[in-house]
């Protein structure tokens, strides 16, 4: 059972709450004993007439962020924190409880899903066709530069029984797990990382797959020739500052193909614990479900291919490790991205009839497990045409 928790702040209290053992659970290794994945909390009810606004809910949550950093503690211990009850009604409410944990709105270089902008640093948590299964992941593991918190809100919900959750598994407990059930898989991740080969083109690849100018071409003119056009996306590739370790390509009609070796082993600041951050569970089910290809694809990093029974067991100790978060209206999950993954489950009715947004933001640069220059990502370079 998990162990009961209260927040107080100077006007409420957050008290923590079960949910059924379809939506949380307790986690294994090498998380302290009877944590709960995700943490539910919800205010209680207030002593005085007036009811509880957004405004004193925003203004405990700055306090005690500035004051100690609560929130991000608990989320560097579960993983996931769900907030439930609050007077969350709107995108313009949504915006201003994310932004309220103090945390630098994140930028997405390279992004693979098109997410237009419904407000500053709020879009769709992701637009691809409700059939289409995205399994559990990492936020950004296929580029350098990934967000440490995402914030996903319920805006318009399916109840029970219709699909459409959201995943929740904790990466601190796949690391172990993989570590112990299959440790030569965990050993050549330790020791060659991975090649992360993702291809940009023109148009999108399919429905809510981003387009090279998408991805890298903000500050790109109708009016630029060819030549300006690339040289102001390789500008941008350049920010990932990972020298050697990120290299490109231009095809004949345009595509562009970006090679990253990367960590898919990271450790998580503060404990130092090995996290598993990686998509490569998502690809390899994603595939299988969706009979369609990935943005990304990924291999050792000596350019070798990963054995398909490392991918099948490592999505089955996925499932056997997560829960699926069953979205109430109003709803707001909080992820460490290093800590925990997420993902989206397909569901029947209408596409509109699911709408979850997400914010996403900086965090600390984890730290590394393996040796080499490509074991250590950094946070990619300030946009000097943005002054």
């Amino acid at each position: 059972m998990a162990t009961p928790i209260q927040i107080p702040t100077p006007n409420f209290t957050f008290e923590s709450f079960t949910l059924p053992s379809t939506n949380q659970r307790i986690l294994g290794p090498p998380h302290p004993l009877n944590t709960a994945i995700p943490l539910a909390l919800r205010p209680t009810p207030s002593a005085s007439p007036n009811p509880l606004t957004l405004d004193t809910i925003i203004h405990d949550i700055q306090s005690l962020q500035r004051d100690n950093q609560l929130f991000t503690k608990y989320l560097s211990r579960h993983g996931t924190l769900l907030f439930r009850d609050l007077p969350i009604h709107s995108v313009s409410d949504f915006r201003k409880f994310a932004h309220a944990f103090g945390y630098r709105p994140h930028e997405i270089i390279g992004i693979v899903v098109d997410r237009p902008l419904l407000a500053p640093n709020v879009t769709p948590a992701n637009e691809s066709p409700k059939e289409i299964l995205i399994y559990n992941h990492n936020e950004s593991p296929q580029v350098p530069h990934a967000p440490g918190y995402i914030f996903f809100y319920g805006h318009r919900t399916l109840g029970a029984g219709r699909g459409g959750e959201t995943p929740i598994s904790s990466s601190l407990e796949l690391f172990q797990r993989v570590q112990q059930d299959i440790p030569s898989f965990a050993a050549e991740l330790a020791e060659k990382g991975i090649l992360s080969t993702v291809t940009y083109t023109a148009d999108a690849p399919y429905k809510g797959g981003a387009t090279l100018r998408q991805a890298f071409g903000k500050h790109i003119l109708d009016s630029d020739d060819e030549e300006t056009r690339r040289g102001k996306i390789e500008a941008q590739i350049a920010r990932y500052g990972r020298g050697e370790h990120t290299t490109f390509e231009w095809t004949e009609d345009g595509t562009l193909v970006l090679t990253h070796r990367l960590p898919a082993i990271r450790t998580q600041v503060g404990t130092n614990l090995p996290s598993l951050f990686t998509g490569l569970a998502a690809y390899y089910r994603n595939a299988k479900v969706n009979g369609r290809g990935n943005a990304a694809q990924q291999r050792y990093g000596d350019g070798t291919a990963i054995p398909e029974e490392y991918l099948e067991r490592l999505a089955q100790i996925t499932d056997e490790i997560r829960v699926l978060h069953t979205w109430e209206e109003g709803d707001v999950l909080v992820f460490d991205n290093v800590a925990a993954q997420h993902g989206r489950e397909p569901w029947r009715g209408e596409q509109e009839d699911r709408v979850v947004m997400a914010s996403l933001f900086d965090g600390d640069v984890p730290g590394a497990y393996g040796f080499g220059g490509w074991a250590k990502v950094v946070q990619a370079l300030d946009d000097p045409a943005d002054d």
